[in-house]
């Protein structure tokens, strides 16, 4: 289980630019959970993602995994047990290595040495996996990553962050800088992989659309200004639409200027 427990994030901290980014942000998500966040630019969606994986440090807050405290653990140490796939393609792998290569790189985040390993046995493998994503990738292990296009760079990131069995997938809009038809083949390929896992992985997926939040996934959470104002899930989000989101963003975000009024005041 993930935990999160009065998380916060600050930005310029103690200066006149100084942002509140993350504000004691509390979530618990259990093995199996596949959460889509929502939120609008600035509602803290990647800062929080960020926090996760170690790439920032939080002023207050702790963070448990399966019961042990990694508020502060390395981010390469985090690495090892946790899988990322960015907004940009062009983020995730090495473009002058070849496939087979960046492919064999995934696997030794849990093996010590240098050296990638690779042989018959393995490449073998790799044609295997990659002839699931129906994208002909397995056709030349030894083709240089960065003559790849953005999909087919995706949906080999997406393969390298899952297949040395993370603990958690932590996606940031890894759909939005693809067109129409690659982004559909990405999410496909997403729901397959986390579907291998048979319910011991957790997946955090941030997405601008709401349409696809409620689509993908068992729960979805809404930030606003660094806080989880809203959290759904099961039958009850099965029942709700786009325009449900809208208007309970809408409600909570006129609640809460409301009560800063009256603080204010």
């Amino acid at each position: 289980m993930l935990v999160i427990k009065g998380l916060t994030k600050y930005f310029a901290k103690n200066t006149p630019h100084e942002v509140l980014a993350i504000n004691n942000f509390n979530l618990r998500v259990k093995k199996g959970d596949f959460i889509t966040i929502i939120g609008s630019n600035g509602a803290g969606k990647s800062t929080l993602l960020n926090l996760i994986a170690g790439t920032l440090q939080p002023d207050q807050g702790e963070i448990r995994l399966d019961g042990k405290i990694i508020t502060y653990q390395p981010e390469y140490q985090r690495a090892r047990w946790i899988g990322r796939v960015f907004q940009n393609p062009l983020l995730g792998t090495a473009p002058y290595m070849s496939i087979e290569e960046n492919l064999a790189l995934s696997l030794k985040r849990k093996r010590r040495g240098l050296k990638l390993g690779l042989n018959k046995y393995l490449r073998k493998y790799f044609r295997s996996k990659l002839s699931e994503l129906e994208l002909g990738l397995e056709k030349d292990l030894t083709k240089k990553v960065g003559l790849l296009s953005g999909g087919q760079r995706q949906a080999m990131t997406m393969m390298m962050a899952t297949m040395f069995k993370p603990k958690i997938l932590l996606l940031d809009e890894h759909t939005a800088a693809l067109d129409p038809e690659s982004s559909k083949k990405i999410m496909k390929i997403t729901k397959e992989l986390v579907a291998e896992r048979k319910g011991d992985l957790i997946t955090l997926m941030v997405t601008h659309n709401m349409k696809q939040a409620l689509e993908v996934g068992n729960r979805t959470v809404m930030m606003d200004r660094g806080y989880n104002i809203f959290d759904i899930q099961g039958e009850e989000r099965k029942k709700i639409d786009i325009n449900y989101l809208l208007n309970q963003f809408s409600k909570l975000r006129k609640q809460e200027y409301i009560e800063d009024r009256m603080v204010l005041g």
